[in-house]
């Protein structure tokens, strides 16, 4: 496996600037989730990675070695896109056997064997190798589709939101394959996703993206406990973080703009009264649906708690974020 620097890279689409100034530096053996919104560049690094865009500034370099001159084949990468990407009439087998058989690899037969045999067991699917691709599920499709990435045994993979199409049990199934893969392989893999469960769960650092920036770089915990804006800040964390007026619980900071709460922020039986709007029962937590002066506020409450709306409670802020006007985090 292999680092992946990135710097100053730049790319534009006309007029779109889709990536701006980049620099990041991926190590060896990480799992790097890109987050971000749509539009933040997060598909146009993995591509520019790749080599199926070239920057228009910028250099990029995997293993030590600049690979600005390099062929997206002579890269050694290997990218897992959202749709399956299969061959609908060749078998499963085939399917895994079809990048080891391109001319630059000359790949022996019994090493593609080999290599598929250990992938389909990786991935749970040795029993279907000689079905044909439209007889899968759509789990078993993706599973398919990252194994041809596997078999390669690539420097460097790159997943562009690949559980994205699937339905919530695949997704955090497929999380848990993913994450224990990645550990078995010790593989450098940059993910990107608008899904932060995947982050939180499968990441060892999180990229977060704004605009064609990389506004924060960190561990999950980092980026959920120490966000450097609140563009970060909205970014991870369910409910959402809520952003109120700074003075609302009292005084605030000097030149902060905003308080921002997210669940284990708020204390409940002190501090100012809130009305209960509604009470969302989610099966493992209960979110609470606030009002303070005017201001709407979601928080968590016992699974089995009694309120109902119409309801007041009191709650106070407890080590919560402030951010300055333009959304920079006060420290």
């Amino acid at each position: 496996m292999a680092d992946v620097v990135l710097k100053g890279i730049s790319k534009t689409f006309g007029t779109t600037l889709a990536v701006d100034t980049m620099d990041l530096s991926v190590p060896d053996g990480a799992f790097v989730v890109l987050l971000g919104p749509t539009g933040a560049g997060k598909t146009t690094t993995l591509r520019l990675i790749a080599g199926l865009e070239t920057p228009d500034s910028g250099t990029i370099s995997i293993g030590g070695r600049s690979v600005m001159a390099d062929t997206p084949a002579e890269r050694n990468v290997a990218m897992v896109f959202q749709q399956y990407s299969l061959y609908p009439h060749l078998t499963v087998r085939q399917n895994l056997a079809f990048p080891l058989q391109s001319p630059l690899l000359r790949t022996p037969p019994d090493v593609i064997e080999r290599r598929i045999r250990e992938v389909s067991e990786v991935l749970r699917i040795a029993h279907k190798l000689d079905n044909k691709a439209t007889a899968l599920s759509g789990g078993e499709m993706q599973r398919v589709s990252i194994g041809r990435a596997l078999v390669r045994k690539p420097q460097v993979f790159l997943m562009d939101e690949p559980l994205s199409s699937l339905d919530a049990k695949l997704r955090a199934d497929l999380r848990i394959e993913l994450k224990r893969i990645h550990d078995d392989l010790g593989a450098t893999l940059v993910y990107v996703t608008h899904d932060q469960i995947e982050a939180m769960t499968m990441a060892t650092h999180v990229g977060v993206l704004d605009a064609g920036r990389l506004v924060q770089f960190g561990t999950p915990r980092e980026i959920y406990e120490a966000p450097v804006s609140l563009t970060v800040a909205s970014r991870l964390g369910q409910p959402r973080i809520n952003t109120l007026p700074a003075a609302l619980f009292g005084p605030a900071p000097a030149n902060a703009a905003f308080i921002g709460l997210r669940p284990e922020h708020i204390r409940e039986g002190e501090g100012r009264e809130a009305s209960v709007a509604r009470v969302e029962h989610l099966g493992d937590q209960t979110r609470l649906h606030l009002v303070v002066e005017g201001h709407p506020l979601v928080t968590l409450a016992d699974p089995h708690t009694p309120l109902r709306p119409g309801a007041t409670i009191r709650i106070a802020p407890h080590n919560p974020l402030y951010f300055a006007a333009d959304g920079a985090r006060l420290v």
